[in-house]
Parts: structure tokens; sequence; C-alpha cells
């Protein structure tokens, strides 16, 4: 995968079945500044395409006439050579269990339709900031000696995030997932710091962090939360069991770089 794109040089496959909605979007996105647009009607083409010709931005409407795009991301998770293609959500679809799915999977963005060209040009900038290779440079630590441990029990969501951790210059990622797992896991590897989702099976992400905030060995690590969830009492509780940071999913990259910054290198 390229490193240093701008938009124009973006290799983009959209999926939709409308030709109307199809035309909208690829001016949309020349009006954003992409050159390199393809355009298919639905999930069989789509996968040809991503497997023949690999871009670095898929943009999908949620319903496909053989598929949904949640059942795309995860057929493309699965063809070689695609682990840095990035996805993006256009839909009109409100409902939070059918978006939700998406969000675990490591969407770059969810648009709504219909979409100003601001919103869709910050989308666009979050996919640039995901191929970023810069590093993170820390006063107090060594990029390349952190350990993380990343808790989910989407392994799609998990691979999103490891990725993006490498890409960060983090070398040492393992992989938790749920809670319990987590806590056993955390006993026998080192980790300097903790990336969590909240729902998950046995264990959830808040009662992970009550458990690490009650052992002795493990309270003084950082735990950064990554979360679809709406629900404000939730949330609440979930800042009571003593998370030291929470951001939103499809989460924005640089946010993500400055809530390490805050955690890891505070002063």
């Amino acid at each position: 995968m390229v490193h240093e794109l701008d938009f124009s040089q973006l290799a983009i496959l959209l999926i939709e079945p409308s030709a109307l909605q199809r035309k909208l979007i690829c001016d949309a996105l020349r009006k954003a500044g992409c050159n390199d647009i393809e355009s298919v009607a639905d999930l069989p083409e789509a996968l040809q395409h991503i497997e023949r010709y690999p871009p670095d931005l898929v943009i999908s409407a949620l319903y496909l006439p053989s598929g949904t795009g949640t059942e795309l991301i995860a057929r493309i998770k699965t063809l070689p050579g695609t682990d840095d293609v990035a996805f993006m959500l256009i839909s009109s679809e409100q409902k939070v269990e059918h978006l939700d799915p998406i969000r675990q999977a490591g969407a770059i963005a969810i648009l709504p339709k219909p979409f100003t060209i601001d919103a869709l040009r910050k989308a666009l900038q979050a996919t640039l900031d995901f191929f970023s290779a810069d590093e993170l440079l820390f006063s107090h630590y060594d990029v390349a000696e952190l350990h993380v441990m990343v808790v989910d029990d989407s392994t799609l969501s998990r691979n999103h995030i490891a990725r993006l951790l490498h890409n960060m210059g983090i070398k040492h990622v393992h992989e938790a997932g749920n809670g319990a797992e987590a806590l056993a896991l955390l006993s026998e590897v080192p980790a300097d710091m903790v990336v969590t989702d909240y729902n998950m099976p046995e264990m959830d992400g808040a009662e992970l962090i009550s458990g690490m905030r009650e052992d002795p060995q493990l309270s003084h690590i950082p735990v950064l939360m990554i979360t679809s969830e709406q629900s404000q009492s939730r949330l609440s509780a979930i800042r009571q069991a003593g998370v030291d940071a929470i951001c939103d999913k499809p989460f924005d990259v640089n946010e993500m770089r400055r809530l390490l910054h805050l955690m890891l290198d505070d002063d």
C-alpha cells in the first residue's frame, strides 16, 4: 500500500446498486479531489474487482442486491493483499443494531445519505490518516518497545486496531477476545497500555477495567476504550470504573494519536 497519498491518488472502489446514487457519489468524490474511482453495483462484482486490483478505499452502501455492506467488509478481509484496504459506509440506515457491526469491523467512516462535501472530505482525510506511516514519539517511552494489549470480541476490529498501532510504530501488540481472557493474559505478558472494546461476552470492558483497578499488579496500566456505545449511563459507569480515555467507533486516527500521547506521555 502506498503512503503519503493525497485525495487525487486514492484508488477508490464504490459499490452502490442505484445508478443515480453511483453518479451522485462519484460526482461528489471528484468534487472533493478524487480522480481514481471505479464503481460496481453489487457484492460479487466488488469482490472480483478487489481480488484483482485491491483499492486503497472501498465505499459501499449497506444494502446490496446479493448481500450487505457488513458481509462485504468481512469478505474483503479474507482476500489476499487486502489487509490495508480501508472501508467507508454511505447509508441512510440509522438503526444502531444495523450500523454497529460495520463500526465493530473497523470502518474508517460512516456517512449518511445525503452527506455534505465537508463530511466526505473529513472521511477521506481519515483514510489518508489511516495510511500514515508516521511513528509516535514519546518522551518517556521507546515506541518500538511498547507492549499494547487489544481487547475486542471482533477479530476484524482487533486486526484493524492492531494494524493502526503497527503503523504508529508499536510492534508488540497482544490480543484478547474478551475481558476475562485479557485479565488472564495480563498476568503472563507485559502491557504498557490496554485498548479495549466495551460490549463483549463473558466479561465486558467496564468489568475488565474494574478488575484491573482492583489488582495491585495491573492498576497502574492506562486503558483506552474504543466503543460505539451511545448510552450516557453506561459511558458514565465506564468512567467510574477507571478508564483513562474513551474514543468513538469509527475513530479518528489523529484523535487516537492525541489520546495515546495524553495517556503515555503526559508530564
